[in-house]
């Protein structure tokens, strides 16, 4: 069985990442208590590596003048952020620059209280991410490549432990690394006509971002080696038949069919009590690799955490007056 002080650990760092401020709850184990008081720490060390990010970003703006930024970010309405891949001449493949920005946007993103849900999408046509920069990884010296792979990795990481939910709208090619940022995402829309796969083991390597960790927790272990052993390449409908995706929308002729439907679902998200959607995160992620026992009291930490909220008592008041709530994220 394993150890509910190994995953607690883990649960607090999902859980507390939240925007709401911590309650202290009499009931706690003193080893919880611990954890909780070793996660504060770790988030004011978080606070200085966004300033650190954000600072050197600004730094790096002022010497690039007019250079065109690869990544966009987009606050829509009721809290929908989108990210936006906007590397035309790569093919929004995963270069230094690239992923600077998306480190800076990760670092910053997990801080705004009026985030409620991201949607990553690409604005060049016919493309989401082609994975890895291969012309530049070409020029990387060997000891260089290791390095690069682990920063993607536990970038991937990181926005997949963002609290609130990510939505990939794949409306074009999302090969290697391209799938494996999809994979750390919590919802994946595709088109029909979009290519995805692990193809890593054609150029005689393997996924290293998470991908065979990630499709396998996804899709189960036999049909994950199956498709990083043949580097398959699946069209929308044959992701959705292995379930690597949650929906496959017929391609329109703007070529935004995932997008569309990426906001749709962002849309019915934002409606909901935002705490209760971040506990929900954290419960399902921290509960899904251990015993049901350690689940469940994961699950009961998460609905605790909701009780004291004015957003409770707010959709109870509505649903009693007839009118929607309108939630405020306290």
């Amino acid at each position: 069985m394993i150890s509910l002080r190994s995953n607690l650990a883990k649960f607090t760092k999902n859980a507390l990442n939240s925007n709401l401020k911590y309650r202290r709850i009499s009931s706690l184990s003193p080893i919880l208590s611990k954890f909780i008081a070793e996660n504060n720490l770790k988030i004011k060390k978080e606070n200085k590596i966004l300033y650190s990010y954000l600072s050197s970003s600004s730094q790096k703006s002022s010497t690039t003048g007019s250079e065109q930024s690869e990544l966009i970010v987009q606050h829509l309405s009721e809290g929908i952020v989108e990210l936006q891949l906007n590397r035309s001449l790569g093919k929004n493949a995963l270069s230094k620059k690239l992923l600077f920005e998306f480190e800076v946007f990760v670092n910053s993103v997990r801080y705004d209280r009026k985030a409620r849900c991201i949607i990553i999408r690409s604005l060049v046509p016919g493309v989401f991410c082609a994975g890895a920069d291969l012309k530049e990884r070409a020029k990387m010296q060997q000891e260089e490549v290791g390095p690069f792979v682990s920063r993607t990795r536990k970038l991937f990481d990181e926005l997949s432990r963002l609290p609130v939910p990510i939505i990939a709208a794949i409306d074009g090619v999302a090969l290697g690394g391209g799938l494996e940022m999809t994979l750390a995402c919590d919802i994946r829309v595709a088109s029909s006509s979009a290519k995805m796969g692990l193809v890593e083991t054609k150029l005689a390597i393997i996924p290293g971002a998470g991908g065979t960790q990630r499709l396998t927790k996804l899709i189960g272990i036999a049909k994950a080696k199956e498709l990083i052993y043949t580097a398959k390449i699946l069209d929308g409908d044959e992701a959705l038949k292995f379930g690597v995706v949650n929906y496959s929308e017929k391609q329109n002729d703007q070529g935004d069919a995932a997008y569309k439907k990426a906001l749709q679902i962002a849309g019915e998200i934002v409606k909901n009590g935002p705490i209760a959607v971040q506990m929900a995160k954290s419960a399902i992620d921290s509960g899904a690799d251990v015993d049901l026992n350690t689940g469940l009291k994961i699950e009961e930490l998460c609905y605790s955490r909701l009780i004291p909220t004015k957003d409770r008592i707010e959709g109870l008041t509505a649903f009693k007056e007839k009118r929607p709530p309108k939630y405020q994220g306290e």
